[in-house]
């Protein structure tokens, strides 16, 4: 009978240990392969979800509503006129889209970013005249929010909607009498005889009061116009229409302000013809909020004691 061999224990644990260390690289290879594999189909899944793919993505009918949101203060932060254009552009583009819906819950807000929404749908209704663009209101549509409104086909509200508030405010608070009972001295200088306009620390000067109510008057002209246009003869004029004033939405169809009772899906089903509703709303992602607020506060730092802004609201 031979004798074993020298070291034979050895070279057995080592085989062993290799075998185990192979093994585990097997297993490691394997895992990698299917995490790769589960993410590739998450990121197919969240591609598809999101339209990513564009007009020929997958669950996208050939004929649907395009529907927008337009919700809270229409501001460059929050309900903004980049953010509104960009979906309105998106809606508008898409050869399978057969109606607009631009959904309105909103108080009002900046003139400026209103006008923005209202010029660009004028103008993308001019591009596109066989794609109809509806507003349908939620709960509120008053005065920047109507501005927007005023440029749809159509108008449709619920019975108990608010709607109108044509009108313009600039506010702020006078703390001269509260400064006086603290013994607090207001040391303003400025370059430039107005440039501390209304501030709220000093009196009241009657010039520049007078030449904000003439601006005011101003943009309130510029409102009505908008109004006028784009109700046309379907507006009832009523000596109060244009003074501020909110109706519910079934009075608002009564005087021209809007068309009819509706909601998203009896327009998108009835008026539109295409009962599919595709959500067109872009989103900001968490990046550009930031940048938006963290702009916002820093243009109030660098003027913290002006008035403020003119505002359809």
């Amino acid at each position: 009978m031979s004798e074993p061999q020298p070291n034979w224990e050895r070279e057995v644990l080592e085989k062993l240990a290799l075998s185990a260390i192979q093994e585990q690289r097997r297993s490691r290879h394997w895992s990698i392969l299917f995490k790769t594999l589960g993410f590739l189909y998450l990121f197919v899944v969240l591609f598809l979800a999101a339209g990513w793919f564009g007009d020929d993505g997958v669950g996208i009918p050939k004929e649907h509503t395009a529907l927008i949101d337009l919700q809270g203060v229409i501001a460059s932060d929050q309900a903004s006129a980049d953010v509104i254009i960009g979906s309105l552009q998106g809606a508008f583009e898409d050869n399978k889209t057969k109606g607009v819906i631009l959904r309105i819950n909103s108080p009002g807000g900046s003139p400026v970013q209103a006008g923005q929404i209202y010029d660009e749908i004028k103008r993308l209704r001019k591009l596109h005249p066989a794609i109809p663009l509806y507003a349908v209101v939620d709960d509120i549509c008053a005065s920047g929010g109507y501005y927007v409104a005023a440029a749809a086909d159509k108008i449709f509200v619920d019975k108990a909607s608010i709607v109108g508030s044509i009108g313009v405010l600039m506010d702020g608070f006078g703390f001269t009498k509260t400064m006086e009972k603290l013994g607090v001295e207001r040391r303003l200088l400025t370059a430039g005889e107005n440039k501390g306009f209304l501030d709220p620390f000093s009196p009241v000067d009657p010039e520049q009061q007078a030449y904000a109510k003439q601006m005011l008057e101003e943009i309130h002209g510029q409102f009505i116009a908008v109004v006028r246009e784009g109700r046309g003869k379907r507006l009832k004029e009523t000596p109060d229409m244009f003074s501020g004033l909110v109706w519910s939405g079934e009075r608002s169809v009564q005087l021209g302000l809007a068309d009819g009772l509706g909601s998203v899906e009896s327009v998108a089903r009835d008026v539109i013809k295409a009962k599919d509703i595709i959500d067109y709303t872009k989103q900001e992602s968490l990046a550009e909020r930031l940048a938006g607020r963290l702009g916002a506060e820093m243009a109030t730092a660098l003027r913290p004691f002006e008035t403020s802004g003119v505002s359809l609201r």
